[in-house]
Parts: C-alpha cells; structure tokens; sequence
C-alpha cells in the first residue's frame, strides 16, 4: 500500500496481522492502518527517549507513562458529576411505556411514513383514548398487538435515544414528536413512572473517579498522539484524527 511513518515502512505483512482486530469498525482496513501508524510513531518516540520494556506493548505504555500527565479526580469533580448525572446512579427506577412504530421498508419510504405517524400523533393527542385501537392499526411492532404495551422498562433495556426518552416524559405524557431510532418512527406515551432510590455519593464515589480518571487519561493520550502525527512525516494514507484503540 505504500505506507510509511517518518521513512519507516508499513508492510501489507503488518496489515494483515493487524486487520482482525478491527472487523467491527465500520472499516476494518482503515482502522487497522490507522492503528499500526500510531503505534509505529509511538515506538519511534520510545527509541528517541531511551525507552526500554520486556515487549513493545510495554514501552508504549512506559513512554505514555512518562509523556502524558493526568491529573486525578478530585472530591469536587466527583462530585458535580454525581449531581449533573443523578440518573447513573439510580437503582429501581423504572417506567410503563407504549408505543405506536412506524418501521422503514423499501416499500414504506420514510417521507411516506413521516406523515402517516405525524397524522396518527395528531390524531392521538386530539383523542388519546385511541392510543390502543391506532397501535394495532399502525405498529410494526408485536406489541401492536397489544395496545403498543411495552410493560415496565428499567434503563438500559432499550436503546439510548428511546431510553432517554421515555425516561424523562411525565406520568401519562405523550410524546409531542416522533422519536426517531435505527427501527423507525416511534409515538410514544408514558402510562406510570416508578422513581426509584438514588445511590449514596460514597457508595459511588469510586466508580465516579474511575470513571473521571479513564476519561481524563483518554483526553490526555488523544492530545499527545495529535501532536505526534501533527510532527511526523505520514506517506501513503491521511491521518484524520488520533482515535485508536490505543487510548481505549
């Protein structure tokens, strides 16, 4: 492929080694070339400062070690971050939710099914006792079958855009839009909402540094590889960013 970092080149060899451990990205090619630039730059920074390690893995991890500086979470940043994310920390909450979804076929464009939900949500909000009887006219889901009934939720069950949400919609609120997920249009209405318990700061507070700690360490390592492919010499492929398993 042509690729070298600062003279030194990347071999198809390499590639092919690497390309496995990328089969989820969305380019497994590109992610694997993107990886081994990195990790050639971050070697070649070890050799100039002397770095030494039982393997290679080892002296990367003793160069970002030396090379990148993360300052800890301290009690205060734990916690407003305990304050402004309350829900991660809430145990037994739980809502009961229903929904009307309009699932994209190629036989059902989503223009086409835009306005058919946009005219049942109207519909509904016009006369919300029809909730039941439109849902098993119009869903595409088997709970249609039932009334939209999607029984009691707790969070992590269903996916980040629906979660969020059902989860901040009032008792008996319907949705005053569709929601839009990677299945269709949903209308959607919460029927009853169960708080739950929020978790004591103590209780968390580890986690939440942990959590701080690792987030820091990944802002700090995505900086220092930025500055490291902005210095070097890349032939034979654009470096766009410096995401990398690397910094994971």
């Amino acid at each position: 492929m042509g690729i070298s970092v600062n003279g030194v080149d990347i071999d198809d060899v390499a590639i092919e080694r690497e390309l496995p451990h990328h089969q989820e990205a969305g380019n497994p090619l590109k992610e694997a070339v993107h990886e081994l630039v990195l990790r050639t730059l971050l070697l070649q920074q070890a050799d100039e400062l002397g770095m030494s390690g039982g393997d290679d893995d080892a002296r990367i991890e003793a160069l970002l070690a030396l090379q990148v500086k993360v300052p800890k979470a301290d009690e205060a940043a734990c916690m407003t971050w305990y304050r402004n994310n309350a829900q991660r920390y809430t145990s037994g909450e739980m809502v009961e939710a229903r929904h009307i979804l309009f699932q994209v076929t190629p036989g059902a464009p989503l223009e086409l099914l835009r306005a058919t939900g946009e005219a049942v949500l109207e519909e509904l909000q016009a006369h919300p006792d029809r909730f039941g009887e439109l849902a098993g006219q119009y869903s595409n889901c088997s709970s249609g079958k039932v009334g939209g009934s999607l029984g009691q939720l707790s969070r992590g069950q269903s996916v980040p855009e629906f979660e969020e949400l059902v989860f901040r919609l009032g008792e008996g609120e319907l949705a005053g839009r569709l929601l839009e997920t990677r299945f269709g249009l949903h209308i959607v209405q919460v029927l009853r909402r169960v708080a739950g318990r929020l978790l004591p700061f103590d209780a968390v507070k580890s986690e939440i540094a942990a959590y701080l700690d690792r987030q820091s360490s990944q802002r700090a390592t995505h900086q220092y590889l930025h500055i490291l492919v902005g210095q070097a010499r890349i032939e034979g492929m654009s470096m766009e960013g410096a995401d990398s398993p690397l910094v994971q």
